[in-house]
């Protein structure tokens, strides 16, 4: 059998359908990355936002219609909320909420392999992700996914540090995901996250660790003495979602854990390292939002050094409560601030490559569009001369941000870069 697969969402889904192609393979199955050559499809859905829903929804009639005949399962955080309207697109033979690999093969007709609760490799090249934990115990009025996934639930520590131990053998670069990995170990009586990371840097010294999505107030003393004193360990990187820079909308929004002014005073001592990457997500829309809101969250913008932005307009999601706190902003209104925080974003990110250190650096590379790029510590993309073919080993020039450079060492893709 032939199966595609293809994700939607965060890098927690990433990491689900990395363990699903695992047991796909394991079964015997031939994962294929074309899927006009697919007997059957799993799809791993977001419930983010309506826009990755109605994204699903199309790819899942596209294979229909280019695969008359293709069985399609539907899996993730949607799938788990499908009201009916997933599990009657065509071609749909099961919708199966959550993440179990042995459910999706059983959907397939496949015979499960014995479990491996570890997953070996990632198919992304330099980078894997590492799933510490599941779920989240908070309950924000715009959220889904909790919904979806349930409560928190933390991986046990020496079973995330084995698999960490093993795909450090292929991958140079993990990134500790999650849905809330902040509360990392509080349903396990520890340990914490800075504890499992603190033993991870020790444990597996084949490859650096990168936090994904982690909130700014959950960032201890311990996380940033390793990223100040060891970044070449823990990289100098967070993604902090600030969600409103305004206290009254992050009220609304259900976020009691912390305060604008709180968010910023913990960045702004992080952004004082030589290197540091600052990426956020923000709503814009949220129901009940002012002028005076969203000036608030244009100066939360302004007042950091941000290096990448996700702003999107609020939507109402399926269980989240949001849609009982009142009519959002006209739609032209909430275009209007979304492009205006977005411009604001592209500016910091700009002013911080222009300005940023001219430093030892440590490159990850890859191949994309036939040439070497990749991500430095701080989160910058970083290509190579276009004039430099990827065929053998070479010395290139890199370019970090939109004006820095740097002569690069001999390398090839995959290699890490000392950048100089």
């Amino acid at each position: 059998m032939r199966v595609y697969l293809h994700t939607f969402g965060c890098k927690t889904n990433q990491y689900d359908s990395e363990r699903v192609r695992q047991a796909l393979e394991r079964s015997g199955v031939t994962v294929v990355a074309d899927p006009g050559l697919a007997d059957a499809a799993v799809v791993n859905s977001c419930t983010v936002t309506h826009v990755g829903e109605r994204r699903m929804r199309g790819l899942v009639r596209r294979l229909d219609r280019r695969r008359p005949g293709i069985r399609t399962v539907v899996m993730g955080c949607a799938a788990a909320l499908d009201d009916g309207t997933i599990a009657g697109l065509p071609g749909v033979v099961s919708v199966q909420g959550g993440a179990d690999p042995d459910g999706v093969l059983g959907a397939l007709g496949l015979t499960a392999p014995v479990p491996d609760p570890l997953l070996r490799t990632f198919a992304r090249g330099t980078r894997g992700w590492v799933k510490i934990q599941d779920g989240c115990d908070e309950h924000c009025t715009f959220c889904a996914t909790t919904v979806a996934r349930g409560a928190n639930r933390s991986r046990d520590p020496d079973e995330v540090i084995a698999e960490a131990l093993g795909l450090s053998e292929h991958h140079r670069e993990l990134v500790l995901t999650g849905v809330h990995i902040g509360s990392y170990g509080r349903d396990r009586g520890g340990p914490s996250l800075s504890g499992l990371v603190e033993r991870l840097v020790e444990a597996v010294p084949a490859a650096r660790f990168r936090l994904s999505s982690i909130e700014a107030t959950e960032v201890d003393d311990r996380l940033a003495d390793l990223m100040r004193n060891r970044p070449e360990r823990l990289v100098p990187h967070l993604h902090a979602p600030l969600q409103s820079g305004s206290d009254r909308i992050l009220r609304r929004m259900g976020r009691h854990w912390y305060t604008a002014g709180q968010y910023v005073e913990r960045l702004a001592s992080l952004a004082t390292m030589p290197v540091f990457g600052l990426g956020a997500d923000i709503i814009v829309g949220f129901p009940g939002e002012t002028t005076e809101d969203h000036r608030a969250t244009c100066a939360v913008v302004e007042a950091l050094p941000f290096t990448c932005l996700h702003v999107f307009p609020w939507s109402p999601r399926p269980g989240a409560p949001a849609v009982r706190l009142g009519r959002p902003p006209d739609p032209a209104l909430v275009a209007e601030r979304t492009a205006e925080v977005r411009e604001l974003g592209r500016r910091s990110a700009a002013a911080y490559a222009e300005t940023r250190p001219a430093m030892a650096d440590v490159v990850l590379l890859d191949r994309g569009g036939g040439r070497a790029r990749g991500l430095t510590e701080d989160y910058l993309d970083v290509t190579l001369d276009p004039s430099t073919p990827l065929d053998t080993r070479f010395a290139a020039t890199v370019r970090v941000g939109p004006d820095g450079g740097w002569a690069a060492a001999p390398v090839a893709a995959g290699d890490v870069v000392e950048a100089a």
